[in-house]
């Protein structure tokens, strides 16, 4: 439309914005309009997205009017006992999930990840840091195991301490691409932001007893680095709830997803029936237990949570029904 112009969003803080355009980065709010039509905090602007915004002269913030569709996309369950979701960050190419090799280093947490990234089409690429606190042999036997667990995204190995890695992974930042930060609070995502930038732009301290670092990222924010590319950093995530999330579950767990085709009953739960081509994997010792077991924990996670929305879907609706009634039997 005359007078607007395309920008992308870079923070979001409790309803107010920091947009970046051809002026740089600017504050930004909502149209009334926009924020009306919105039917849930997923259609509303998030870090990454690509909106329609129109600027005034006088200095007041700009104006957001639409949000243009999302090529890929974060999300989670939100947190605690609401069942909706929560958008983490758009429009990323590849997804660093970064695990601490000290004592962040979780499998079952980056399964997770994992499907998180699948669902949302973004490629996954598993980073490992502080190396320098254990000794090679110790980080083979962790990559070892993200193998042994049918994991196949590529792993970088780096130390923010000795500079060990940071080559490659600097070679990863590929101009005009967007890339993200995922991981837990003191895994080293806001050192690594540092050394990229080239300057203390973020503080850290450290816990007495740990060594591990105390993340101090309170939001979302995308960075453009001097190479061009752009870097999301995300603060620690203590609750990674599944909502919604199938095709990343199947995607994730992909060998079990194709051993499922083969099951005798197109509906098999793989939990008991006869004929299931994944118990049989299981009892040959061709699957890993443990990842069969993460495998149905999810899978059974995100099919409560998958009832619990539509549920909860179901009562908005009728809710709105029934103030869309009420308003209109006040105006005859």
């Amino acid at each position: 439309m005359p007078g607007q112009s395309i920008a992308r969003v870079t923070a979001v803080d409790r309803g107010a914005f920091l947009v970046r355009n051809g002026r740089g980065e600017i504050s930004a709010e909502l149209s009334g309009r926009f924020r009306f039509s919105a039917q849930s905090g997923i259609d509303l602007p998030c870090v990454g997205d690509w909106v329609c915004l129109q600027c005034h002269a006088s200095g007041s913030p700009a104006i957001i009017h639409a949000v243009f569709p999302r090529r890929t996309f974060l999300r989670r369950k939100a947190p605690g006992k609401t069942v909706d979701f929560q958008m983490i960050a758009t429009n990323i190419d590849v997804a660093f999930i970064v695990l601490s090799c000290h004592f962040d280093f979780n499998i079952r947490r980056l399964d997770r990840y994992l499907v998180m990234a699948c669902e949302g089409h973004i490629q996954p690429f598993i980073i490992l840091t502080k190396t320098d606190l254990i000794t090679p042999e110790d980080l083979e036997r962790k990559i070892a195991a993200i193998r042994h667990d049918g994991i196949s995204a590529e792993v970088l190995s780096l130390s923010n301490k000795s500079g060990d890695g940071m080559d490659d992974f600097r070679r990863l930042l590929v101009p005009g691409k967007t890339f993200c930060l995922l991981g837990s609070s003191g895994v080293g995502k806001t050192t690594l932001i540092n050394r990229l930038l080239g300057q203390d732009r973020f503080d850290t301290e450290a816990v007495s007893v740990t060594g591990e670092g105390v993340h101090t990222t309170a939001r979302r924010h995308l960075l453009v680095l001097d190479q061009g590319a752009m870097l999301i950093d995300t603060p620690g995530m203590r609750e990674l709830g599944l909502l919604d999330v199938s095709e990343g579950i199947g995607g994730s767990f992909a060998e079990i997803r194709d051993l499922s085709r083969h099951c005798r009953f197109s509906d098999c739960t793989h939990t008991g029936e006869p004929g299931c081509a994944i118990l049989m994997s299981l009892e040959r010792g061709e699957l890993s237990e443990e990842r069969y077991r993460n495998y149905l924990k999810l899978k059974k996670e995100s099919e409560f949570y998958d009832l619990s929305y539509s549920e909860k879907r179901r009562k908005d609706k009728a809710f709105g029904r029934f103030v869309k009634s009420a308003m209109k039997q006040m105006k005859e």
